[in-house]
This record gives C-alpha cells, sequence and structure tokens, in this order.
C-alpha cells in the first residue's frame, strides 16, 4: 500500500541546521553521507538535491521504511546504497557501499526514536493512541516484541525496564498489576496495557506530565529494539568512519540517548596527554571538536511547524585529527 510520505508529520527535523553543520564536509566531489536512520527518507532526499555530487548510504532496519524511502530516493539511484541494517551496522554498510569502515566518511546523520512512519503505521502498536497489536520492532521481520516482554519478564526486570528506559515513578507498582493480569490472560493489545495504566498510576500522577502511558510505552520500545545497546556500539563505529573534516550530527530524543552521545563526544574530543605534562604528546590530542553548545533545542517555529521536534536534543561534532597510528 502506497502511503503519503508528503504530509506534516514528515517534515524532517532540525532540517536546516543539521544542513548548517553537514554542508561544509559536503561539497567534494564523491563526499559520503551516511544516514543511520534513513527512515522515509527527508532528509537524505534533501542532501542529495542540495549536493549534486555526493553518496549516500543509507541505513534502517525497517524493511517497509527502506522500501518507501528506496521509491522516494529513485532519482538519485546512480548515487545511494540503501542497507536493511541497525545503526550499528555502519561498518558492514560500508563495506556493502564498497567503502572502508575507517576514515571514508565526510558526513553523518543520527536521526534516533521512532520514525514517523512507525508512529502512523496503527499495526505496529507503537502508538498508544490507537488500540493495536502490542508489537514495538522496528524491524518487524524478527526479534522480542512488547507483548512478549510483558509476558514474559519477572516482576524485578519488569520494573527495571520501565524505571531505567521510561522514568516510570511507579514502575513497581505497573509490574505487580502486569504480573497478576497476565496469569489470568497474556497481553496482546495496547489498549489492555494502556487500560492497566489508568488503574495503576495514581489520579493525582495521572493529571500531570503528559499521558499516562507515555513513559511505559517509551520503555517498552526501548527495551525491545535494544536501542541503548545499538547507540553505545553505533556512535565508535561512526566516529572511526569519519574522514579527518567529517562531521556528525546526532538527534535524541530522550534523556538516555542524549547522555550516551554527550559521554562519547566527551571522551572522543577530550585531550589523551597526561595533565601534568606543558605540552600535547604526538598523536595524543583530541580526535574530534564539539561543534553545539550542549545540546541544541528546536526553536518555537520548528516545533509548530513539526511538533515531533519538541523533545529533540541535537550534538555534533567533527574529526580534527585522524586515529593514532603505532
Amino acid at each position: 500500500m502506497h502511503r503519503n510520505t508528503d504530509g506534516p508529520r514528515h517534515v524532517p527535523v532540525l532540517l536546516h541546521r543539521a544542513d548548517e553543520i553537514l554542508g561544509p564536509a559536503l561539497h567534494s566531489d564523491g563526499a559520503v553521507y551516511v544516514d543511520c536512520t534513513l527512515g522515509l527518507g527527508g532528509h537524505a532526499e534533501y542532501f542529495l538535491r542540495t549536493y549534486p555530487n555526493i553518496r549516500l548510504v543509507g541505513l534502517d532496519r525497517d524493511t517497509e521504511a527502506l522500501k518507501l524511502a528506496g521509491e522516494r530516493l529513485r532519482p538519485f539511484e546512480d548515487r545511494i546504497t540503501l542497507v536493511h541494517t541497525r545503526y550499528d551496522g555502519i561498518p558492514g554498510a560500508l563495506e556493502q557501499a564498497g567503502l572502508a569502515p575507517r576514515g571514508s566518511v565526510q558526513a553523518i546523520l543520527m536521526d534516533l526514536g521512532v520514525s514517523s512512519m512507525q508512529l502512523d503505521e496503527a499495526d505496529r502498536g507503537f502508538a498508544y493512541s490507537v488500540d493495536a497489536p502490542l508489537d514495538m520492532r522496528m524491524d518487524p521481520s524478527g526479534g522480542m516484541t512488547a507483548a512478549d516482554v510483558l509476558n514474559t519478564y519477572s516482576h524485578g526486570d519488569l520494573a527495571r525496564v520501565l524505571k531505567t528506559y521510561g522514568d516510570e515513578r511507579f514502575a513497581g507498582k505497573i509490574a505487580s498489576e502486569v504480573l497478576r493480569r497476565r496469569q489470568q490472560k497474556p497481553f496482546t493489545t495496547s489498549a489492555e496495557l494502556v487500560e492497566l495504566l489508568y488503574a495503576a498510576i495514581p489520579a493525582a500522577a495521572r493529571r500531570t506530565g503528559g499521558h499516562p502511558a507515555k513513559r511505559t510505552f517509551q520503555a517498552l520500545r526501548v527495551e525491545v529494539n535494544r536501542e541503548l545497546e545499538s547507540l553505545e556500539a553505533a556512535l565508535p563505529a561512526a566516529l572511526d568512519a569519519l574522514a579527518p573534516g567529517g562531521r556528525i550530527v546526532v538527534m535524541s530524543y530522550q534523556s538516555l540517548e542524549d547522555k550516551v552521545v554527550k559521554a562519547e563526544f566527551a571522551k572522543r574530543s577530550a585531550s589523551r596527554t597526561p595533565l601534568d605534562l606543558p605540552v600535547e604528546l604526538p598523536g595524543m590530542g583530541p580526535e574530534f571538536k564539539i561543534l553545539t553548545r550542549g545540546a541544541e533545542k528546536a526553536t518555537e517555529q520548528e516545533i509548530e511547524d513539526n511538533p515531533r521536534a519538541a523533545p529533540v536534543r541535537m550534538r555534533a561534532a567533527e574529526r580534527i585529527a585522524g586515529e593514532e597510528t603505532t
């Protein structure tokens, strides 16, 4: 089924700010732009049109997203390589495109979190506002579902997931209610979970902080898709892939993601020369410099144009030195 990919929900997040940061690295012939979270291809289409001499390597774990993005990007098919993989599969994707996994890329974009397409697909189970099977897999071709988590995890593991990935204050109480109800009937739909959450979360707490299901649905999605583990592996691989002068932009939508990005950028932009030495040792200087002051947020106008941009936190860095050689 063909889906409209041009509606207001599909406006690429922080598109022009991403261009301001990545553009200076994309002016050379054959420059390689890696979109680690291709989605519907909105960012990719913009960069391919704006920089007619670049190559795109586009990654996505969602086969349907790859299909739709491929249709959208067909006018550029001689300049693109699309790869079905999670974003921690960057080295393999570059090799599939005939590129070295280290030092061969000029620009990288990582737009994390659930895509507009996945939110729009009612039967994927990402949205708590629509009754659907409790799936939440970004790659629907395999792996455990959100229903599997609810129906098989111990009380302790379930409470940990809800607290760690959703910052849910009532994680223990919700986990207890899940275990009680699943003994009577396994969870299969999002409406069943939403009803439980309304019952388990006190009324006073439900009146603040948005929809009471928001935190639990986020936590389950992160667990099902191993999002933080993927990010922790993907960031070093992405930074290693950049050539000197290459730049990376990462857009996070939750604090845990942003903390991972902040820590990795800080590590790679720090000097490795011992603090008590007065001069920088050869090969021990910072590999990267940070291009943003803290985490940048969307403007009010951008949020009005695209409500999905409201929670975004953008960080960017540039490689200023090659890897240390021995």
